[in-house]
């Protein structure tokens, strides 16, 4: 179990088993988000909205400026979980995903995963996880499911 001053970024389980998992294992992941990231990430994915590439079409509305795609969060979010080695475990994906604030460029956004559920029946974890910025407002979250494979 970690705590908010310890800020882990890697978490590796002693055991490798599930009965082992603890909730409220928490770590961090940060990255600040660069024009490269979002170009090759709209490369990758083939979402060329003007939102993230045009910069003078989004200097007429409400942001003034692109923004990063807010899937790009779910990337920050699966960096995350590949930090927390608890086991031989696979996504089962992301159950309520919400991108709440505009992610800027330039913007540094924390990601916390947390372990708050283990269903040693099902052989399932399930994880907290919130995107804050530098500022510290919430920009996403989402749950995030995992299943324990032998």
């Amino acid at each position: 179990m970690t705590n908010e001053n310890t800020k882990l970024e890697y978490f590796q389980s002693p055991t490798g088993r599930l009965e082992d998992v603890r909730v409220g294992t928490t770590l961090y992941f940060a990255k600040t988000v660069g024009e490269t990231d979002v170009y090759l990430f709209s490369g990758i994915t083939g979402d060329f909205s003007p939102n993230h590439v045009d910069e003078e079409y989004m200097k007429q509305g409400r942001y003034g400026e692109r923004l990063a795609h807010g899937a790009l969060l779910v990337g920050f979010i699966s960096a995350a979980s590949s930090r927390m080695r608890i086991g031989r475990t696979v996504s089962l994906g992301y159950d309520r995903v919400r991108f709440t604030a505009p992610v800027r460029f330039g913007d540094t956004i924390t990601t916390k995963y947390e372990i708050v559920e283990v269903d040693l029946t099902k052989k399932r974890i399930f994880n907290q996880c919130t995107c804050t910025n530098q500022r510290g407002e919430v920009v996403g979250s989402a749950v995030h499911l995992r299943a324990f494979v032998d």
